[in-house]
């Protein structure tokens, strides 16, 4: 689903709405596994570890739940570009450099195996859900993680 942010924003300027953000602590940083889910069938299609480096957040895939091709081999990023051209997707790193930003991360990337493409992210907790957006210009794409067991 893609929608303007203009759009929100102009709506909560329109009800004259004020939000106060508190910066995000220690005990929110989405650090740990996550799964990943099919947006149609709900099935869960990898677990995701994210984890602090340097203040900055980054995540990298530690499971799929289908890990080899029809030829039995471990699926690799085919349609990469660089140094992650061809290599295995379990290990892969694909969220990078992730900065805190009042309640949310923004200001690095995720890369999305499944057509190669690296989109600018920004992510934030909803509760026990990581919500994890990826921008193409002005448009975007949200997916809900959940935590993995």
């Amino acid at each position: 689903m893609r929608k303007a942010l203009s759009t929100a924003f102009g709506m909560a300027c329109a009800l004259g709405l004020i939000l106060t953000v508190e910066p995000v602590s220690a005990a929110d940083k989405p650090v740990g596994k996550w799964n990943t889910v099919d947006e149609k069938t709900g099935k869960v299609v990898s677990e995701v570890e994210l984890y602090d480096e340097g203040g900055r957040l980054y995540g990298k895939i530690v499971r799929l739940a289908d890990p080899v091709d029809a030829k039995g081999k471990p699926k690799v990023c085919s349609k990469c570009q660089g140094a992650d051209k061809d290599q295995p997707i379990v290990g892969l790193l694909i969220v990078k450099d992730l900065a805190p930003d009042k309640d949310k991360f923004k200001g690095g990337t995720i890369l999305d195996p499944a057509d190669g493409k690296v989109y600018r992210a920004e992510l934030w907790k909803e509760g026990e859900q990581l919500k994890v957006r990826g921008y193409l210009g002005p448009f975007y794409k949200t997916q809900t993680w959940v935590k993995a067991k």
